[in-house]
């Protein structure tokens, strides 16, 4: 039996609303970084402390988003209905641009992770262990693909996505963090990415074992695509 159609809309929903969260983030930190704006940044504003925290590390952190940004929107058009069968040469050259970008977020993070953090070690440690858990997934999602092992593969890039959706995930649970105000953003910061990281990359573990059990076997054969985005061409 198919995966329901009403539970798959209420993923793609959630995911949508995720990557809408995480590009409109990079879009506001992009903007005050390069100084085109403030966007509520000053004064008493609680971002502020965030944004004084990424500013000295303005260059580091504009590699890290900018790839991050368009990584969440290829990644998403990588597993629609129909863009591996009728646009597949797409499909493949996104692919090999996914292995080039997932690459520069992977290893980006993990110098952000030692160079500059707003959270102390608690943030230090959520974002180098899924930093190195999205840099692995990504190889094995590559290597199953050149093996032409496309249920494993798929598997795969469930995880990596799933990791790089926690990223939005964080955000609001930051912004509930300072709606509370209960805790300063260095005491949050960290839990935030762990809940953010490890909420969705749970979602992906139970979307893989319930597409398991509802028959996406056929995938290996080309027949379904929804469960099989392909980051590089065989």
């Amino acid at each position: 039996m198919a995966a329901s159609t009403r539970t798959t809309r209420i993923l793609w929903i959630g995911v949508a609303f995720l990557v809408l969260i995480g590009v409109a983030a990079v879009a506001r930190r992009a903007i005050v970084l390069l100084g085109l704006g403030t966007l509520g940044s000053g004064g008493a504003n609680p971002a502020a402390t965030l944004d004084a925290g990424f500013a000295p590390h303005k260059w580091l952190t504009l590699i890290h988003i900018l790839p991050g940004a368009l990584f969440l929107t290829l990644a998403t058009l990588q597993f629609l209905p129909g863009i591996r069968q009728k646009h597949l040469n797409f499909h493949r050259w996104g692919g090999r641009l996914l292995v080039v970008l997932g690459l520069i977020i992977g290893v980006s993070a993990l110098v952000m992770s030692f160079k500059m953090n707003i959270g102390g070690p608690n943030e230090t440690a959520a974002t180098t262990l899924y930093a190195i858990v999205f840099l692995f997934c990504l190889i094995k999602a590559y290597l199953f693909i050149r093996m032409k092992n496309v249920v494993r593969h798929r598997e795969w890039m469930i995880r990596m996505y799933s990791v790089g959706l926690g990223v939005a995930t964080t955000r609001p649970i930051v912004g509930a963090f300072f709606a509370f105000r209960r805790l300063t953003p260095h005491e949050f910061f960290g839990i935030a990415f762990w809940l953010g990281f490890t909420i969705t990359f749970m979602a992906g573990e139970f979307w893989i074992d319930y597409t398991r059990s509802h028959g996406t076997q056929a995938i290996a054969s080309g027949d379904s695509i929804e469960a099989a985005p392909t980051i590089a061409a065989h």
